[in-house]
């Protein structure tokens, strides 16, 4: 049963919470957070303009930094103290500064400062890991890169996948599945619907590694699975550029969260446009609270993308306004699958 399967968070969580102990470090011994808001409360751009942080390395830190109930949002909007908070001041007799502070030349919270201030890393092409640059070539684009990471998130796909797939819509039409890796959630979606078909775009060394996979899908012995391959299209591609094809239902999977706020809103737009009159747009991720106070498991896997992507973790208020702006009309409805992820969706008018 579905509802049966083990939650794998605790272990996710424990790997990104490293990421999250880098911001707290960062924080307290080289951006001086805690002694900025000592005198009061600051606005969230007030306290970005005195730290010199542009929008997104403050939209990591901050959630952070609530999610850990060191710093809060008061009745006017302003980010303060909070009385756990005030332990990492020079004020509060005692403090925690200098027990923090034994950490405090550790080369990945020194490495996170450097990112925060400069909005990622001084050296982008050692930084960035797996994320296009500009007019440049994907990191995708190399094979053995390609299958190294694309192997790497295999075992979260398999275990996510039958989640999607049971939760999205049903349909005897189309699934467009857009930087789809592994092809997992293809593979399941359409398993659950034996009359359709999909595509699956991403780069082509990464298609060449799905293809592996779907070989063995189809050869697990699974009721149906055997007429899954059939039914797949590859489609190799650049979704910041070319053409998608129309699609009835439109899957981004752990894919915003790899880009910064601009790019979304295109990508947003992008999506909505290859869907027909009626067609939806999920998205499966982890999100942000909509006040940007936490989770602490999503904001410190936001911490995680920050380092590694030119992205973080979004609230799902953010999305919905991005769908709403690429014409398209959020639903209310927010549902849970694992390991701190969840889907929304939208439909086209």
């Amino acid at each position: 049963m579905l509802n049966a399967q083990l939650d794998l968070a605790p272990i996710t969580r424990h790997l990104r919470a490293m990421f999250g102990s880098r911001l707290l470090i960062a924080a307290v011994h080289h951006l001086n957070v805690f002694e900025i808001l000592s005198p009061g409360p600051l606005s969230a751009s007030d306290l970005s303009n005195q730290l010199h942080l542009s929008e997104r390395p403050a939209m990591v830190l901050f959630p952070a930094l609530c999610a850990m109930e060191l710093i809060q949002y008061d009745e006017a909007g302003r980010l303060c103290i909070t009385e756990l908070g005030r332990y990492l001041t020079q004020g509060q007799t005692p403090n925690l500064i200098g027990y923090t502070g034994l950490e405090k030349d550790d080369p990945g919270a020194l490495e996170m400062a450097v990112r925060l201030r400069n909005d990622g890393p001084l050296d982008t092409p050692k930084g960035i890991s797996f994320v296009k640059e500009g007019e440049g070539p994907s990191p995708m684009d190399d094979p053995e890169l390609a299958r190294k990471f694309t192997m790497g998130l295999a075992g979260r796909a398999r275990q996510l996948s039958p989640l999607v797939a049971e939760n999205l819509s049903k349909h005897q039409g189309h699934l467009l599945d857009v930087a789809g890796g592994t092809g997992f959630y293809t593979y399941e979606w359409l398993l659950k619907n034996p009359t359709s078909t999909a595509t699956l775009f991403d780069r082509p060394a990464v298609l060449t590694v799905a293809a592996e996979l779907l070989d063995e899908f189809s050869r697990s012995g699974r009721s149906g699975a055997d007429r899954v391959k059939a039914r797949v299209t590859f489609l190799p591609g650049d979704m910041l550029t070319d053409e998608l094809p129309q699609t009835d239902i439109l899957l981004a999977a752990s894919l915003f969260h790899d880009w910064p706020t601009p790019t979304c809103q295109t990508l947003a737009h992008r999506f909505a446009a290859p869907l027909r009159s009626g067609g939806e747009l999920w998205v499966h991720d982890a999100f942000l609270n909509d006040a940007l106070d936490g989770p602490l498991a999503v904001s410190d896997y936001s911490a995680q993308l920050f380092w590694g992507t030119k992205g973080r973790c979004y609230s799902r208020a953010e999305y919905r306004n991005w769908f709403t702006e690429a014409g398209l009309e959020p639903t209310s409805v927010n549902i849970p699958t694992q390991m701190d992820y969840g889907l929304i969706w939208a439909k086209k008018p």
